[in-house]
């Protein structure tokens, strides 16, 4: 039997589960909105891995954290669902590019990929941060990665394949997020300017052992190569995985087989990757 949807329920019975609903999304708002105001903010670092020997460090991914009242550190899976189509959600995009663009200017040794999406592009605050930055060094452009995913690329292609034409000058690279979990049509490979892909995580967990899904990232593998597209496999948890995965061509290997995300700088020689494939 399948289940009956909110708006199936008798009038009345579904009022405490929206007030809770409601309750709990203003609850979310207002700690991101403390957490900006308060400079609450901190970015986490994940490693990308090379997939070829000698399997350095290619790149690492920065997810932004917001801390609450007691100073927990929050990721951004409990909170931007609730705050991404909000004011406050294109300020925490400010805040992580700006955090990011810093951690480059601070660490001119590694290259980082920031998260962005198509509303941040028409954001006047958030572009004036990138060209303020590029301004002052040039050079961060040639480290720096963003990452946009299929769903909001395709919100507003022309706006976003614009703005990657208009970017490619300052040497910044665009990777796809979430290759392969929506209706991306390949066609459009050859109008936007992806220099890599990120084959969504759902077809990665456990390949080793799942048939359909090695059908499938072998075809998106083939795709990107089609393009000239490097690929990147996230969600990376086990060795038989990553074997697979390095068997079938994939460029770099993300997850937590080689490191969680983390608010202390995996590059800190303390804090050295060490790889497992």
């Amino acid at each position: 039997m399948r289940d009956k949807k909110l708006s199936d329920l008798p009038e009345g019975l579904d009022s405490p589960l929206n007030a809770a609903v409601t309750s709990r999304d203003q609850s979310v708002l207002n700690m991101a909105t403390d957490a900006v105001k308060h400079k609450q903010c901190k970015l986490a670092f994940q490693p990308v891995m090379q997939a070829r020997v000698p399997h350095n460090v290619a790149f690492y991914e920065a997810f932004i954290r917001v801390l609450d009242e007691t100073g927990r550190v929050i990721p951004a899976r409990e909170f931007m669902p609730q705050i991404e189509n909000t004011p406050i959600g294109r300020d925490i995009d400010c805040v992580a590019l700006e955090m990011g663009l810093r951690t480059l200017r601070q660490n001119p040794g590694i290259r980082l990929s920031i998260n962005m999406s198509a509303r941040s592009i028409g954001y006047t605050r958030w572009s004036r941060i990138l060209d303020r930055s590029l301004k002052k060094d040039r050079s961060l452009g040639e480290r720096l990665i963003l990452e946009i995913s299929e769903s909001s690329a395709m919100l507003v292609p022309e706006l976003v394949m614009d703005f990657m034409d208009r970017q490619q000058e300052r040497g910044i690279a665009f990777a796809l997020e979430d290759f392969g979990a929506s209706n991306f049509s390949f066609r459009h490979f050859r109008e936007f300017l992806f220099d890599a892909a990120k084959i969504d995580g759902q077809f990665i967990r456990g390949i080793n052992e799942n048939p359909d899904n090695q059908a499938l990232v072998r075809a998106l593998i083939a795709v990107a190569r089609e393009f000239e597209i490097l690929v990147t496999a996230e969600s990376v948890e086990s060795k038989a995985d990553a074997e697979f995965l390095v068997a079938n061509g994939v460029d770099c290997l993300q997850g937590f087989l080689f490191g969680a995300p983390s608010v202390t700088p995996p590059w800190a020689p303390e804090n050295t990757v060490k790889t497992a494939v």
